[in-house]
């Protein structure tokens, strides 16, 4: 098979809700009333200089060690942590934000407002930001290692040592209060999203065409229930459904037939560069699939120099994309149910000792969930960030991959859905699904209003 691409339909990218977006964070000496003072660095002109985001950087390094160790938690159950750490930052530093930017707090489904209850104290916002993260990390992560305990506790120390090295100690103070107060609110709001029910007792469809366990392990079908999770925003998943996999069929003439002999055909002739993409992305061991964006968010925010206040909307929203993105995908894989190539292949199609290159997940194969993920992540960066970021990508620099080099963020979206076909465990209709869910997602966190809104077309070549 030759070179494998996708195009799509974009839209032109509006900036919605940065437009406005000031150059730097206003430092106000003196204030009326009861309004905080919110305190920030200056340069030699005495000018207000926006705080930088290496706060946020030495904590999104941290967090993907902590997603990287972590066990007994699904590959896709890691854009929790992404996305509840994230509105964690955001929160945490929106007493000194923008009105534009603050306005992003409307959209989180059903987290109650967070006031402050510090009237005419002072905050030093990158304070906020350390204690959130360390908190929040804390209760994300319960069961990490005592070494990657002792980390979060040496981080955010470290960090509170330096910012008391140029502030006021009762700053330091307030600004620690507020940020795990903050914590605390966004992580028992993310308790109630429904993840603990996901594993609930499930009986498997049984019948033509269905998802069976897969080899090696056919192991249990994995988190059933995880597309009645709460989105993190209001109306995410709206007009996210699917579509329809195709008609089942046996039949060597049939298109399902075809499909699925389309991945059988490839996985005979895999050249080393399909084989090294499918590798660097399989996530697994590594830093999951929704920490392989972290990591490619985090080289993008100090790729481009981004200030501390956009870099944590941008840390918010990707998550948020990346975890609304999984729950209609998986509300779609358990409604259809649909059969995975390597049953197809071996028992309709008599090939009983073929494997797919990749080890096949445990849950059903309709949509594809990398594609799904991917396709959101990258379209809120795109967002924000614009369309015509060259790029490349690091993240598995430790295990020895070679790192992959991109013409923009979307083009690492569409790899990261092909990629799944050569790894032998999607069909191309299920690529092509989770990349429109995906986009209609990002439609609707960026509308203003929740409306249906025409998914873009992608064609394989």
């Amino acid at each position: 098979m030759t070179t494998t691409s996708i195009k799509m339909n974009r839209t032109p990218i509006a900036c919605l809700f940065l437009a406005a977006f000031v150059s730097s964070i206003v430092l106000i000496s003196c204030q009326k009333g009861n309004d905080p003072v919110i305190t920030t660095n200056a340069n030699l002109r005495g000018k207000p200089e926006p705080p930088s985001s290496e706060v946020l950087d030495k904590w999104m390094t941290l967090q993907l060690r902590l997603m990287r160790n972590a066990t007994g938690i699904p590959n896709h159950g890691f854009s929790r942590p992404f996305a509840y750490a994230g509105i964690a930052a955001f929160e945490a530093f929106k007493p000194g934000m923008s009105n534009q930017t603050a306005q992003w707090s409307e959209k989180w489904n059903g987290l109650p407002l967070l006031s402050t209850n510090y009237p005419a104290k002072r905050f030093y916002l990158p304070q906020n930001v350390n204690a959130a993260l360390a908190s929040i990390n804390k209760s994300l992560f319960p069961n990490a290692t005592a070494a990657d305990k002792a980390a979060i506790d040496s981080l955010e120390l470290a960090l509170k040592n330096e910012f008391l090295s140029n502030q006021p100690a009762e700053v330091i103070t307030t600004s620690t209060q507020y940020g795990q107060e903050v914590a605390s609110a966004v992580f028992n709001w993310s308790e109630t999203d429904g993840y603990k029910n996901a594993n609930a007792p499930y009986t498997i469809p049984v019948g033509e065409g269905l998802w069976k366990p897969t080899a090696p392990a056919f192991a249990n079908p994995a988190t059933p229930y995880w597309g009645n999770n709460r989105t993190i925003i209001k109306g995410s998943t709206i007009n996210c459904e699917p579509g329809f996999p195709g008609y089942y069929s046996a039949d060597p003439t049939s298109p399902f037939y075809q499909t699925v002999k389309e991945v059988y055909d490839a996985s005979l002739v895999l050249t080393d560069g399909q084989k090294a993409m499918a590798n660097f992305w399989k996530d697994v061991p590594g830093v999951s699939s929704p920490g392989h964006w972290v990591s490619i968010l985090q080289q993008v925010i100090k790729q481009q120099q981004i200030p501390l206040e956009k870099a944590v909307l941008a840390y918010a929203l990707t998550g948020a994309a990346c975890n609304d993105a999984l729950i209609a995908c998986f509300a779609g894989k358990y409604y259809y149910n649909l059969v995975r190539p390597i049953t197809y292949i071996r028992e309709v199609m008599g090939q009983t000792t073929w494997n797919s290159f990749l080890t096949t997940p445990a849950h059903p194969e309709f949509s594809s969930a990398h594609s799904s993920l991917s396709m959101a992540s990258a379209l809120v960066m795109e967002r924000l960030f614009g369309q015509n970021i060259n790029f490349t990508d690091h993240t598995y620099d430790y295990l020895g991959y070679a790192p992959r080099t991109y013409p923009t963020i979307y083009d690492i979206a569409i790899e990261a859905g092909i990629s799944r076909f050569y790894a032998g465990i999607h069909y191309k209709k299920s690529i092509d699904a989770g990349f429109s869910q995906g986009f209609q997602v990002v439609q609707n966190i960026f509308s203003k209003t929740i409306q249906e809104v025409p998914i873009g077309k992608y064609t394989f070549k």
